[in-house]
C-alpha cells in the first residue's frame, strides 16, 4: 500500500500495514533473518510515478519491505548519494524503456545487512556494506533495499556510510577512467600530463585525488568558487572554465596534455585536439553527439584520439576505493547532507548543477 504525502515531510505518514508473515510463511530462500519481531512489515520510500516534475514529483510512500531472492541481501539503508543519472532517468533519458512506474530512484546506497538469502556466501547479517544497486530496479531512497551479493561490498571500519555512498558511481567512474589511461596506483608509474574537466563534480573530485595517487601532473577545470578546493585535492594547475584560458583548456604552463579525462558534455573534440600532445588521448565519460562521432572517427588513429569509457560494476575496484578511503588516501567531497525527510531538497540540489562533490541523503 502506498501513502503519498505533501512536501512538508516532518512527520511519518500513517498507513495501514499488512500483517507480517510467520516464520513458516517466510520464503524458503531466506537463510538467516533478523531476530524475531525485528523485521518490519513496511518501510518508507521515496518514489515518482511518471516522467518529469523534478523534486516536486517525489512522494513519500509506505510499502512492504522487499522480499529476498536466494542471492540477495537486505540492507537497512544509512546513506544514499544522488547522481546525475538518477534525475536524468526521471527526465526521460531512457523513455520509454525505463523506468517502470512507480519507481524508487537512486542506485548508490550504504548501510547494514539485516537479512541474507540462502545462496549468499561472502556477506553476513551485521556487515556494514555499500552497494551499486541495479540500475533497472534501483531503490536507494528507502529505509530498506534488497540487492544481490555481486553488487555489494563490505565497508571497512572507519569509513562512514555517507563517505562510502559516494563511491559506487562517481568513484568507480573516476577510477576506471584513470585505469583506461594506464594509471598505476602503487607508486611505480612516472605519471603524465593530465587534464581533468569539471573537477569539482562528484566524479571530478575523486578523479583529481586518484590521478595524483598515480603520480600524474594534473591540470583541472572548475568554476571560480571551487578553485581553492580543487587545488587542495592535489591539482597542480586549476583553470576557471569561464575565463578565455579555461574555455580554451590552455595550460598555464603552456604544456600539452598526454591525456584528457572529460567529465562534462559541454566540451568538444575540436577544443581538445589542439591541446593534446602528439599521441594524446581523450577519455570521455560524458560524450555529446560530436564526441561520440569523434570516438568512431579516431578509433584506429595512431596519433590523437578520443575514447569512451562506460562504467562497469567491479567489486574489486569498489573494494580498492574503500581501502584507499580507510587508509586516508581518498575522501568523498560532500556538497551537502540531507535527512531522509528532506530527500526532495537533496534531489533539487543535485539537479541545480551547482553541487560541489556529492549530495548525500542520510536515513
Amino acid at each position: 500500500m502506498s501513502c503519498p504525502i505533501s512536501g512538508e515531510l516532518s512527520s511519518r505518514p500513517v498507513c495501514s500495514s499488512p500483517v507480517l508473515p510467520t516464520g513458516r510463511e517466510q520464503t524458503p530462500l531466506t537463510l538467516r533473518n533478523m531476530a524475531a519481531g525485528e523485521r518490519p512489515a513496511t518501510m518508507r520510500a521515496v518514489q515518482y510515478s511518471g516522467y518529469g516534475g523534478g523534486a516536486a514529483a517525489l512522494k513519500f510512500v509506505e510499502i512492504p519491505v522487499p522480499k529476498l531472492k536466494k542471492d540477495s541481501v537486505l540492507i537497512k539503508v544509512e546513506a544514499a548519494s544522488i547522481n546525475q543519472a538518477d534525475w536524468m532517468v526521471q527526465k526521460g533519458m531512457m523513455r520509454p524503456f525505463h523506468p517502470k512506474f512507480p519507481f524508487i530512484p537512486v542506485n548508490n546506497a550504504s548501510g547494514e545487512i539485516v537479512e541474507i538469502g540462502s545462496a549468499v556466501r561472502e556477506l553476513k547479517v551485521g556487515d556494514k556494506v555499500v552497494s551499486k544497486l541495479d540500475f533497472w530496479t534501483a531503490g536507494g531512497l528507502a529505509e530498506y533495499v534488497a540487492t544481490t551479493e555481486k553488487l555489494t561490498v563490505a565497508r571497512p571500519t572507519g569509513v562512514s556510510a555517507a563517505d562510502a555512498a559516494g563511491l559506487p558511481v562517481a568513484g568507480l567512474t573516476a577510477l576506471q577512467a584513470l585505469k583506461a589511461i594506464g594509471t598505476k596506483f602503487d607508486g611505480s608509474g612516472n605519471g603524465a600530463d593530465v587534464l581533468i574537466t569539471a573537477a569539482s563534480s562528484g566524479v571530478g573530485t575523486y578523479a583529481v585525488q586518484l590521478a595524483k595517487l598515480g603520480n600524474h601532473r594534473v591540470t583541472a577545470t572548475c568554476g571560480a568558487r571551487n578553485l581553492h578546493l580543487v587545488g587542495s585535492l592535489g591539482a597542480d594547475e586549476v583553470l576557471d572554465y569561464k575565463t578565455p584560458e579555461g574555455a580554451a583548456l590552455t595550460s598555464p604552463s603552456g604544456k600539452k596534455y598526454d591525456y584528457i579525462v572529460n567529465i562534462t558534455n559541454q566540451n568538444k573534440w575540436s577544443a581538445f585536439k589542439p591541446r593534446l600532445s602528439c599521441h594524446g588521448r581523450v577519455v570521455d565519460i560524458a560524450p555529446n553527439l560530436g564526441n561520440f562521432v569523434a570516438s568512431v572517427m579516431t578509433r584506429f588513429s595512431r596519433r590523437k584520439k578520443l575514447s569512451l569509457v562506460t562504467l562497469k560494476m567491479s567489486k574489486d575496484d569498489l573494494g580498492f576505493l574503500l581501502e584507499l578511503m580507510k587508509e586516508g588516501k581518498l575522501k568523498t567531497v560532500v556538497d551537502s547532507q540531507h535527512p531522509f525527510d528532506k530527500a526532495a531538497d537533496a534531489w533539487a540540489r543535485s539537479m541545480s548543477g551547482h553541487a560541489t562533490g556529492k549530495v548525500i541523503v542520510e536515513m
